[in-house]
């Protein structure tokens, strides 16, 4: 750069535009401090959309579920079991702040960067959207106690390890979740010890099984965008090409996690189903190396129910938002349609209440004032209402 020739950067409206942070991790993590390179505006824009935005819907998510439970971490003094999603990112975490401190104590400070950047990704894609369900359940029991502990945890390391790059955005975050509920704690994250890591913690063969199933899901739902089936329709099965009887073994224990984020009802391995009549179904399939996932596209009439009621819900949850309610308001859903409607609402009113916070779903027009859509789905069309229940 040079100002004489006019490709000078002026660094002023770049601060205004994104901030002091946003710049200063990109100039951290684009390259390696030192090496030449070519300033990128729309490269700090992607540091703000990439990294600083999913971290704080991360934080804001805890912050919301928090304060409808009234969670203070300072009075909690009792530790539930974590569950096998909470021992693994826990396992991560520590893993990162061995990683974090090793490579800063070497000056190596992209690389402790872009570790961060990887955690955050693994803490919202997998281990906030695998326990969102914990948080929303209305009754407070062990594993939602042990969710929020978890979550809290990662969210003040990480505003620990982010410190020295980011200053603000780290320090906004401890203020909040460790000064309002520490009164004796330090008054600044900058004046807080540097995290150690745990290495008791640190499971390395839970998070090999952990990665092997996150990279599967991502494969099988690649399988799935190939069909014109929407992601709500569960599918029979999902049928897994693996490397080794070691993975197969790794994939079944975090089997659960699987079948959900792939909707689909079972898991299998081509090694159990040969050339049987259910291999002609697999007209979906994505592969990476000798890893691969095939999806089921043969949708049963209880399918097609159970993937309407999903679409049902959807459009709730959305009426829901668009209404002003709050997360954990409840209501009463109203609804009209035909026959076929009215079988799959009653069939699965218990899945719709839990998910949608209704304490009742009557078959009904909605009364004035209550809000309203017409929707059609699965070429029925159907009306539906949702009150606020007083």
């Amino acid at each position: 750069m040079s100002k004489s020739r006019g490709n000078m950067v002026e660094p002023l409206p770049v601060l205004q535009k994104y901030g002091a942070d946003a710049l200063r991790w990109y100039l951290f993590t684009a390259a390696p401090p030192g090496n030449a390179r070519r300033f990128s505006e729309q490269l700090v824009s992607e540091v703000t959309r990439q990294f600083m935005l999913i971290l704080w819907n991360v934080y804001s998510f805890f912050v919301t579920y928090a304060n409808i439970d009234k969670y203070n971490p300072a009075a909690d003094a009792s530790k539930p079991q974590p569950s096998e999603l909470d021992r693994w990112i826990l396992s991560e975490l520590n893993q990162l702040v061995k990683e974090v401190t090793t490579d800063l104590d070497g000056y190596n400070i992209t690389d402790a960067g872009r570790a961060i950047e990887h955690f955050v990704d693994f803490l919202s894609n997998w281990y906030v959207r695998r326990s969102r369900r914990r948080f929303w359940k209305s009754e407070s029991d062990t594993d939602k106690l042990a969710a929020y502990q978890t979550l809290y945890k990662c969210l003040v390391t990480l505003s620990k390890l982010l410190a020295p790059f980011m200053p603000f955005l780290a320090e906004e975050i401890y203020q909040n979740l460790v000064v309002t509920a520490y009164p004796d704690a330090p008054d600044s994250v900058h004046l807080t010890d540097f995290p150690k890591a745990d290495e008791s913690l640190i499971d390395e063969n839970l998070s090999a099984d952990i990665r092997l199933a996150m990279k599967v899901s991502s494969l099988g739902r690649a399988a799935r965008a190939q069909t014109a089936i929407k992601v709500r329709q569960p599918l029979n099965a999902a049928v897994v090409r693996v490397r080794s009887a070691g993975e197969k073994n790794g994939l079944k224990r975090s089997e659960d996690q699987i079948l959900e984020e792939l909707n689909v009802k079972s898991l299998l391995f081509s090694d159990e189903i040969g050339s049987t009549d259910q291999a002609h179904t697999l007209s979906a399939f994505c592969e990476e190396g000798e890893l691969g996932v095939a999806v089921d596209t043969n949708i049963s009439s209880e399918l097609a129910k159970e993937g309407l009621t999903r679409e049902i819900v959807h459009r709730l949850q959305t009426m829901r938002k668009t209404a002003g309610f709050e997360i954990a308001d409840y209501i009463i859903t109203y609804y009209q349609s035909d026959e076929y409607v009215q079988d799959v609402m009653q069939s699965f009113a218990a899945y719709i209440k839990h998910e949608t916070l209704s304490r009742e779903i009557r078959c009904e027009a909605p009364p004035q004032g209550v809000f309203m859509e017409e929707h059609k789905l699965g070429g029925h069309t159907m009306t539906l209402g949702v009150l606020k229940q007083p």
